[in-house]
């Protein structure tokens, strides 16, 4: 065979990505060492250097194998894996490449990272000490990478006299253990990383493990289904024109496969065409395929820029702003729900702000802790808004547009990296619209030199915020108006907020989902506490379906101005009132979200005044809103 040939077959030959992960001293190092050692793929004056190191170090012949990975000398040192080495190596049936990662608590964001693009993880268990914390705490992360497969492997089997019941006990506990994890496939291998056994070659002394070794099971394992073939998924990096003539859009396949004359859709303009050509380097293909990098022409100009994705038509990711994912802390300083980290999803980067931390997870028990500010090496679920939509899957379905890394906005560095889930959709997940803060409240405003004591002795009123929620249709905005022709008549300053005037302007580019409807919410309190700053009181009429956001609504205006009244109305009676047509559409699917239909309404637990407008009718209801401003002495403001 010529040299040509042999370098013509080993491209042939598919990869496999692998890491290695457990406790400190299981093995991992050593392992790959002899794996390296024994399969020829360790060059004489590598084995030379490593020998000379060993006896400077022990009187003893044998080579230590860990020194063939543990490349830093801090980690020489300290005889501990610190950073993710990555070797190469291959046989005549594959290649590989191998991340050694550490074992150590507190380098967990290390082996988070050489894991987070393998197939397959060795999970190495000292025999003498069995399945320790660390152990649970790596094969938690590896699960939650998503890699499809792993394979457990007991080592120092020597130091137990290879003992089958040892190994059968360290099977049934890891299984117990791992009865909680989503590892399709999970693999039970005795060895002795320092002797070999079943590492290369079969061992002679564990005669009882009928099992492959290690390597054969390496060279074997099935990978090609890991690889999402079926949702297109093509992020735009670079749109190339190298004369007038041609319009390319550059970018690696990250899902699925593209073929020339498919139709696609270009996000977010959600515009249609076909696929007029697929271009490489070395000419025009008819089909890509991941990790294929390629430039794609299209049968129409379209407005497509970096950022953006091409997808099958019949064929979508979700288009949101709203998202839940567990997050992997890397930074050294902790998480703040205050900042506005960048998010880097695919080719496309946003700004993005934490609205929740639902819990943290003890990855040594699997349990879920208390929430608070994420530290390093902490892993959390947590929910986002990025300020403008991202294209994304499930990390679970799609790993490729299911994953994403935050970036410090000051130091530009990567601080945490997040796998998005779909538990919930996200219409039902918490919005966060408060500044977050005592100091953040106080910062945004300028002192004025008008005080609040001198406005209301001019205006002979008390600022507040009047919050009426309710049904659609339910009659807030006719009490409201009518509220406001009260208070007019008697002589005070108010103005009116409903969901129609606000939204045919300061709203205008807000849909109906549930970010936009918070952030719609949000425009709305920021404005009706601007007005109260100024001494006025202001009317607001608006749906606002969810609790939670109402309380922030209270939190950014100030409780002391705020009252909430519920208009209570079945959503039968507000159906037969409605004349415009919402309800019709929201029980025929048109119109989603709607409170009282296709989503929730959660009903106000402590009101200020509750208005069963059924009964009571919008004159008497404004009314009793007018007896309500006089007993909190708002309006008229009482000599006493």
């Amino acid at each position: 065979m010529t040299i040509d040939e042999f370098l013509a077959e080993n491209e042939k030959k598919d990869l496999l990505r692998f890491s290695t992960a457990g406790s400190i001293d299981d093995g991992k190092s050593t392992l790959i060492g002899r794996l390296l050692h024994d399969s020829k793929n360790v060059y004489e004056d590598q084995i030379q250097s490593v020998k000379n190191v060993t006896h400077d170090k022990s009187s003893k012949e044998e080579i230590d194998f860990a020194l063939l990975t543990d490349g830093l000398k801090a980690e020489r040192e300290q005889g501990i894996t610190i950073d993710v080495a990555y070797r190469y190596f291959s046989t005549p049936k594959r290649k590989f490449i191998i991340a050694d990662t550490p074992g150590h608590e507190q380098y967990t964001r290390n082996m988070a990272t050489g894991a987070s693009t393998a197939n397959l993880a060795i999970v190495l268990i000292d025999a003498r000490y069995g399945v320790l914390p660390q152990t649970k705490r790596h094969s938690f992360i590896t699960a939650l990478l998503g890699v499809p497969h792993m394979v457990v492997a007991v080592n120092k089997m020597d130091l137990v006299d290879f003992s089958e019941d040892v190994f059968e006990q360290i099977r049934s506990d890891f299984s117990r253990f791992a009865a909680k994890l989503t590892v399709p496939d999970i693999r039970f291998i005795p060895i002795s990383a320092l002797l070999g056994d079943n590492v290369v070659d079969r061992s002679s002394n564990m005669t009882w493990y009928k099992g492959e070794a290690l390597l054969e099971i390496l060279e074997n394992v099935y990978v090609a289904s890991d690889r999402n073939l079926i949702d297109l998924r093509f992020p735009v990096q670079y749109v190339l024109r190298p004369h007038l003539d041609f319009r390319g859009y550059c970018g690696q396949v990250a899902s699925g496969v593209i073929r020339k004359g498919d139709e696609v859709t270009a996000l977010p303009s959600k515009k249609k065409t076909r696929v007029e050509s697929i271009v490489t380097y070395d000419g025009e293909i008819e089909r890509a395929y991941p990790p294929m990098s390629v430039t794609v022409t299209l049968e129409d100009e379209l407005d497509v820029s970096r950022g953006e994705m091409l997808v099958h038509s019949h064929n979508m990711p979700h288009a949101d702003r709203h998202f839940e994912a567990m997050l992997v802390w890397m930074g050294e300083e902790p998480m703040d729900v205050n900042t506005a980290y960048g998010i880097k999803h695919t080719t496309r980067t946003a700004r993005a702000r934490i609205d929740e931390l639902r819990y943290k997870v003890d990855v040594n028990t699997l349990k879920r802790m208390a929430p608070g500010d994420l530290a390093l090496n902490e892993i959390g679920r947590v929910v986002f808004t990025s300020m403008t939509p991202i294209f994304f899957d499930s990390y679970v379905k799609n790993q490729a547009t299911g994953s994403f890394i935050l970036i410090d906005p000051v130091s530009n560095s990567t601080v945490a990296a997040g796998m998005i889930i779909e538990r919930e959709s996200a219409d039902r997940l918490p919005s966060r619209i408060t500044h977050g803060s005592e100091e953040a409240v106080s910062a945004r405003r300028y002192e004025s030199q008008v005080q609040t004591g001198e406005r209301e002795e001019r205006l002979a009123q008390r600022p507040a915020t009047i919050w009426l929620t309710g049904l659609t249709s339910s009659g807030k905005t006719s009490i409201v108006y009518a509220t406001e022709k009260k208070l007019f008549d008697l002589g005070a300053t108010c103005v009116v907020l409903n969901g129609r005037n606000v939204r045919l302007g300061l709203s205008r580019g807000l849909d109906f989902g549930s970010t936009d409807r918070a952030e719609h919410l949000r425009r709305v309190a920021e404005v009706a506490s601007l007005l109260n700053d100024s001494g006025i009181i202001t009317l607001c009429a608006f749906v606002s379906p969810s609790a939670a956001i109402r309380d922030q609504v209270k939190e950014l205006v100030g409780e002391d101005r705020f009252l909430e009244i519920h208009v209570d109305a079945t959503a039968e009676w507000c159906e037969k009132r409605d004349e415009t047509g919402l309800y019709e559409k929201a029980k025929s699917g048109v119109v989603q979200n709607m409170a009282g239909v296709n989503a929730d309404y959660e009903e106000p637990e402590f009101p200020a005044l509750t208005l069963p407008i059924e009964t009571l009718g919008v004159e008497e209801s404004a009314t009793q809103i007018m007896s309500l401003l006089r007993e909190r002495n708002i309006f008229p403001i009482s000599n006493g």
